[in-house]
């Protein structure tokens, strides 16, 4: 078989979840050997991920690459369709290298390992495809398996209220992904074929008043996983429960298949509808900014205020969905690394730093600092990250929303600079709650009691070693966009493109301002 015809997409799916169906047989009796495993499995997922991208991945084509359909369940006309392009591509090199991060992350964990290794591997697998999938019906499906680990990691390895917030969990997620079956089987009943393949749906011509029905179905599923307030408040109760390597799968992957889907569902498939939706999705992005930045001020548990701090950091990529620039949506999908990287470190740091303390309370942290120097450094670095310092990647991905947002010719000039305004106060507020977090937490009042305990030690090596890999990327992302943004410019160009011709006004040289709606694509018009 010729190289280039591998089924390497596939292969790089079903390899760990086939490798997590050996740890029941291996003989393990205090977890280390299967930890092992699952490590091993893990690099050789993410090395696949790295080999395919740099040898059979063309940066310069926007189309989707990698195809393969091969026919699954003909009589449901289910297709096994995976492809990848620009949205999905640095999504799934992400998943491989924060799940890698995650099992090594996992090196404590000493209830049931086989049981959570197992599903670790599963889960890894299940988020690949959800970025992969090209029928909308797999895509359901592997949305919905991808729910099931989650809800097993944060029932059995969670704190004290971990089933409330496990069960939490799937009925927002599991509810939500209602609305996508629905619309799914809309779209694919609707004209004179019926068919589940993506690109197909994508170039159907939908009445609007269908289309602006299929949207709002999906954003309110994609709406709880992203998460848009006020579909929100399972996110810190998970986080609030979950442990080290959980939040950093939640934070890291399971956040950004909310915006992955957007784009790809909402934006890409129905253009018109999004040209109805986009000031809403700016608006609610502005909320998400600010409520959660103020929220997360409020809030006296660490867990708890990283989780509103990824809400808040959410927002940015709603407004540049709904910029209709290039560089807002370049934004928006760098965001989207971005913050996977940043987060999954802090909460990191977050479950590091639980494990010594045996507390969430800032109140009862004070003057760790002194005694664990290399986490005084780490969560320093870390928190400057999260809130924007320049030089890392946070940074350029907010300014490209920004500047994106404030160039758009899609929406007057009063509306940009409220927009612009709020969300820049929201940037404001974002190390006024870092730096006080870091304030309380390493400087405060010292607790005696606690700092001077012999379980207050400083972080150990495979500590240091996993946060030095989140900084690299997200320091060298931040020095050299281009690193990243190659991956996928010529994607979000080509979608730039289609969701301008969707607003006629801009053909025009007019902008849409809130409170003037834009004139509606007639019924069965074409794009």
């Amino acid at each position: 078989m010729n190289m280039a015809e591998f089924p390497w997409l596939t292969t790089i799916i079903l390899f760990p979840i086939a490798a997590s169906l050996l740890i029941p047989v291996i003989p393990d009796k205090d977890g280390r050997t299967v930890r092992w495993y699952a490590l091993i499995v893990g690099l050789i997922d993410f090395a696949l991920i790295v080999y395919t991208f740099c040898n059979h991945y063309d940066l310069s084509n926007p189309n989707i690459q990698l195809f393969e359909s091969y026919s699954w369940v003909p009589a449901l006309d289910l297709n096994w369709s995976v492809g990848a392009d620009g949205l999905s591509m640095p999504l799934i090199i992400l998943t491989g290298f924060i799940t890698t991060l995650a099992i090594l992350a996992s090196w404590p964990v000493t209830l049931k390992p086989k049981l959570f290794f197992f599903l670790i591997l599963a889960m890894y697998g299940g988020q690949i495809a959800v970025f992969a999938v090209q029928d909308m019906l797999l895509f359901f499906l592997v949305w919905e398996l991808e729910l099931i680990p989650v809800y097993l990691l944060l029932s059995i390895w969670g704190g004290k209220k971990r089933l409330y917030a496990a069960t939490k969990f799937i009925l927002y997620t599991a509810g939500g992904s209602l609305f996508i079956l629905l619309a799914g089987l809309a779209m694919a009943f609707y004209g004179d074929t019926v068919t589940f393949d993506m690109q197909s749906l994508a170039a159907k011509d939908y009445a609007i008043n269908l289309e602006l029905l299929l949207y709002a179905a999906f954003l309110i599923a994609y709406g709880v996983k992203l998460p848009i307030f006020p579909l929100h408040t399972w996110l810190p109760d998970a986080h609030g429960e979950a442990t080290a390597p959980v939040h950093m799968l939640l934070a890291g992957i399971l956040l950004k298949m909310g915006g992955y889907a957007i784009i790809r569902m909402n934006a890409q498939m129905l253009p018109d509808a999004h040209a109805v939706f986009a000031p809403i999705l700016v608006i609610l992005g502005v909320v998400n900014i600010i409520y959660a930045a103020l929220t997360s001020f409020a809030q006296r548990n660490l867990k708890r205020k990283i989780a509103y701090s990824s809400i808040s950091h959410m927002g940015f990529v709603l407004i540049g969905i709904g910029s209709f620039t290039d560089l807002g949506l370049s934004g928006a999908v760098l965001q989207m690394v971005s913050h996977g990287l940043i987060g999954a470190s802090l909460f990191f740091m977050v479950g590091a730093t639980y494990d010594r303390t045996h507390t969430l309370m800032l109140d009862e942290m004070g003057g760790i600092g002194k005694k664990m120097k290399k986490s005084f450094a780490m969560w320093t670095t870390c928190s400057l990250a999260s809130l924007a310092l320049p030089g890392m990647s946070g940074f350029v991905a907010e300014l490209m929303v920004f500047v994106g947002f404030a160039t758009s010719d899609a929406y007057s000039l009063t509306f940009r600079v409220v927009i612009v305004f709020l969300a820049a106060v929201g940037v404001i507020l974002t190390p006024i709650y870092l730096l006080s977090m870091l304030r309380e937490m390493l400087y405060g009042p010292e607790n005696k009691e606690l700092v001077e305990h012999e379980a207050l030690i400083d972080s150990e090596p495979r500590e240091v070693f996993i946060i030095a890999c989140l900084l690299v990327p997200i320091i060298g992302i931040g020095l050299y966009p281009k690193i990243l943004t190659q991956v996928y410019d010529a994607t979000t160009v080509q979608l730039t493109a289609r969701l301008r011709n969707s607003v006629p006004t801009l053909a025009e040289g007019a902008s849409v301002a809130l409170g003037e709606p834009m004139e509606a694509p007639a019924i069965g018009s074409s794009r």
